[in-house]
């Protein structure tokens, strides 16, 4: 429907001219939320293309590179919860020889609650769960949060369910290979940590029923080596 609206033209009354006004300066914009591990919402930047992450363990040092374009979400969330120090004495809580290690609620009962539900969405999976390759765990479709696992094996089989890697191992390995192990399945199916309990308790759960396991003392980001500059003369021809 097309609609028209008649034009009139007005002459007004002969007034004094009002004096001139100054224009209202605009409201300032709201300040950005300082980040803050208890604040999900501030903890949204973009990664960069690439980078590396270094978990420093109770068993050793591990060296992680991400690809942002593997999985972009998943590659941002970790880049933010490394910065913020989340990772910081967080626990290996499930540990399955042959196929994963996990990783990802925090110590403190207090930020665990406020990342529960700060869920981001999926990312197309675009590289297989191998050996050492790093991955968000899910819940279901769109239900990535804060935890991660690093696969030990060829576990392509999670690939067509939607688990997207977003970066490797590329250094530490036989780190990883050496996590304890030893409690195995987590509760109720088998007799390592309740998910649920590690949310509610933290660290305290941990430590009265479960001290062997194995912790992140510190994880950050790294620069990326460049690579050696040549070494050839100038001018000479590499050609021969």
């Amino acid at each position: 429907m097309t609609m028209c609206a008649a034009v009139m033209a007005q002459t007004p009354a002969a007034t004094k001219a009002p004096a001139p006004k100054a224009a209202t300066p605009a409201a300032p914009k709201a300040a950005a939320p300082a980040p803050s591990l208890l604040n999900p919402t501030s903890l949204t930047a973009t990664a960069p293309a690439e980078y590396n992450v270094k978990f420093v363990t109770t068993k050793g040092e591990v060296l992680i590179h991400v690809t942002r374009a593997w999985a972009p979400r998943g590659a941002d969330r970790f880049y933010n919860l490394v910065r913020a120090g989340f990772f910081t004495d967080c626990a290996f809580f499930r540990v399955l020889s042959g196929f994963m290690a996990q990783i990802g609620i925090s110590p403190r009962p207090d930020v665990a609650k406020v990342w529960e539900r700060a869920n981001i969405p999926d990312d197309r999976v675009t590289q297989s769960n191998t050996r050492g390759r790093v991955t968000f765990a899910t819940a279901g479709p769109n239900t990535r949060t804060t935890q991660i696992f690093i696969n030990y094996g060829n576990n392509a089989g999670l690939d067509p369910q939607g688990f997207a890697p977003f970066g490797e191992v590329i250094s530490g390995m036989e780190v990883m290979d050496n996590l304890y192990a030893g409690y195995g399945e987590g509760a109720p199916q088998g007799r390592g940590p309740d998910q649920g309990r590690i949310q509610a308790e933290g660290k305290a759960y941990l430590d009265r029923y479960f001290p062997m396991l194995d912790r992140i003392t510190k994880a950050t980001i790294e620069p990326i080596a460049s690579p050696p500059a040549s070494t050839a003369p100038a001018g000479a021809d590499s050609k021969k």
